[in-house]
């Protein structure tokens, strides 16, 4: 078995060879170091928009929506069931009804 992984196996192999250096240019540093000044200024700027402060604080209360909504489909579920923190165990078939439907109609769903 280990006879057939080769001999050069153990052979860190030439990407472990340091390549050479690249002259240094000026004129490229200096138009990279624009660039990457120029890319922060607009990324702190687009940080501040006010549309990205809208569209954060909208998406925060669609997960704050989503959140809710699970839930609801879950105690909906716990009361059709019998378990859960929604249970309508020990309740009559009527006041089950009439639970589930509050339930329901509190969630949006009918």
């Amino acid at each position: 078995m280990g006879a057939d992984a080769g001999i050069l196996s153990g052979f860190s192999g030439l990407e472990s060879i340091p390549g050479p250096e690249l002259p240094k240019i000026d004129s490229f540093t200096r138009f990279n170091e624009e660039n990457q000044k120029r890319y922060a200024e607009n990324d702190a700027r687009f940080k501040e928009s006010p549309l990205l402060k809208e569209l954060l604080e909208k998406s925060k209360l669609n997960k704050e929506k989503n959140r809710q909504a699970i839930q609801d489909k879950y105690c909906i579920r716990g009361a059709e069931w019998g378990v859960g923190d929604c249970s309508a165990e020990g309740m009559s078939p009527q006041e089950k009804d009439e639970f589930i439907a509050m339930l329901k109609k509190k969630a949006g769903v009918e």
